[in-house]
């Protein structure tokens, strides 16, 4: 059965995780700053504005107003801070690992076709192919370990089980699976950065666009994911493991 809670009051003392936790749709506004929410989603906003010179007043009236703002509107971001844990797990499967399986083998044959033909034009296309090809294998690996191991773990504490495992306490799989989220962060933004912000230039082939275009989408998507799982399923699982 899912759990229920209740939203936090929006402040520039709550962690950004928090707030997208608690506000999925804020997660575009937060993209739209530039304020890492997966990864970094532990730092209070207070401090990533100081970071990034945003007046925090400025931001959580921002932040607010989008929220009123989408109240009420269809088709906003899924909320998933309800979600049991099992649903939660289940959900991250059936749509982020679902759309990683399907998009990033696209991609990097995109990628690697983009850099064999243009590559004379712009050298960097050798790094973004050998990057989303090095970032695709990490990524299944990855997911591998979350489906057969992480996940599986995930389910059975939600059903009462201990937290001693095979693998010792659950902390140390998630540990490891927020490293590689962290090494998967870095490596988008190293595409990001290969590919002035996945922005084509005026001569770039359709190909080239289709992939620029693939690539910030599935940033966006990862954004998502990591949160998902840095933010509400691991912190969660670790309170209910404590409990068992």
């Amino acid at each position: 059965m899912s759990t229920t809670s209740t939203k936090p009051t929006l402040s520039a003392d709550l962690t950004v995780g928090e707030i997208v936790a608690a506000w999925p749709t804020l997660a575009r506004v937060f993209e739209q700053l530039k304020v890492d929410y997966c990864c970094g989603g532990k730092r209070p906003l207070r401090q990533v504005c100081t970071e990034l010179r945003l007046d925090p007043v400025s931001v959580v009236a921002l932040l607010q107003a989008s929220v009123d703002a989408l109240a009420s509107a269809a088709g906003s971001e899924l909320d998933v801070s309800a979600y049991s844990l099992t649903e939660l797990a289940d959900h991250i499967e059936r749509t982020h690992h679902a759309y990683v399986k399907a998009e990033l083998p696209r991609l990097c044959e995109m990628a690697d076709r983009v850099a064999r033909k243009h590559s004379w034009r712009d050298e960097r296309l050798v790094d973004v192919a050998e990057t989303t090809l090095a970032l695709a294998a990490e990524m299944f690996s990855h997911m591998d370990k979350e489906e057969k191991i992480l996940f599986p773990l995930v389910r059975q504490i939600e059903r009462g089980a201990s937290d001693q495992f095979h693998c010792g306490s659950i902390a140390n799989p998630i540990r490891q699976m927020e490293d590689e989220h962290e090494s998967a962060g870095q490596a988008v933004a190293r595409l990001r950065e290969l590919t002035d912000g996945f922005a084509p230039a005026e001569d770039a082939c359709n190909t080239h666009r289709a992939l620029l275009a693939g690539l910030a989408e599935f940033e966006s998507d990862l954004h998502r994911h990591v949160h998902k799982e840095n933010n509400i399923l691991f912190p969660r699982t670790l309170q209910v493991a404590g409990n068992n």
